[in-house]
């Protein structure tokens, strides 16, 4: 439930980033046509998701047409494995950036949120080399190791621009309301053999993913703080 400071924030946050968008203006249709954001094509999203050994699939997956006189096939639940691992997932508008596992026994603190984001800063030098000459726009939500002064002085060192993120706003999230849904949706129902057999078929689908997936999952944030305002700061889908 959003109290009325939450919802004040978010249409106010809502607001300063459609402003900004307005401000500087687009870069010229890209493969698409479509109108190209100068913000939204430098910004980078970030967020965590727990991946299980075993994920059960989902009643919406499970569900497949038969012929009525077809034979009734019986099915084994898979149930969701204790097992599990934590990942870091950096993406764009086009595409995957990093995919980075928390290894066993670690914690996500400050420290370890800044070596992430070294790795993150030489996969862009890698992948997305105009982006450090010029200036990286990160999203990320207000977890305690990300507003920790070490990484606000990593985030500084490097000029490295952060968007603000309201609080209880997974909805604001690309990977939260774009991303994670399908990739729960594939691994649903597969059991892996171990936690590498698991990484490896992650890396897999987000490999194969279309480019046009990664630009709708960002630009799609500007319908949605449009709709924040309308709504007075109320959530999209309840």
């Amino acid at each position: 439930m959003l109290s009325d400071e939450h919802k004040r924030q978010r249409v106010e946050i809502s607001q300063i980033l459609l402003h900004r968008c307005q401000q500087e203006g687009d870069v010229g249709p890209g493969g698409d046509h479509r109108a190209r954001n100068k913000l939204l094509e430098h910004l980078i999203t970030g967020d965590e998701i727990w991946l299980h050994l075993s994920t059960p699939e989902t009643k919406r997956d499970s569900m497949t047409w038969k012929h009525p006189s077809a034979p009734v096939t019986k099915k084994f639940k898979v149930q969701q494995s204790a097992t599990k691992v934590m990942a870091t997932v950096f993406w764009d508008s086009r595409g995957m950036i990093l995919l980075d596992i928390l290894p066993k026994g670690e914690r996500v603190n400050a420290d370890r949120y800044c070596e992430t984001l070294d790795r993150l800063r030489h996969a862009v030098r890698r992948k997305r080399p105009g982006l450090l000459r010029s200036r990286v726009v990160l999203q990320h939500d207000n977890a305690t190791p990300n507003t920790a002064k070490r990484t606000e002085e990593w985030l500084e060192r490097y000029r490295w621009d952060i968007i603000p993120h309201p609080s209880h706003s997974p909805d604001l999230a690309p990977s939260d309301f774009h991303l994670f849904g399908p990739l729960k949706c594939h691994l649903g129902g597969k059991k892996f053999e171990d936690e590498d057999e698991l990484i490896g078929e992650a890396h897999d689908w987000f490999s194969n993913l279309d480019a046009n997936f990664f630009t709708q999952g960002i630009y799609s944030l500007l319908p949605r703080w449009q709709k924040y305002i309308a709504l007075h700061g109320d959530y999209i889908e309840k």
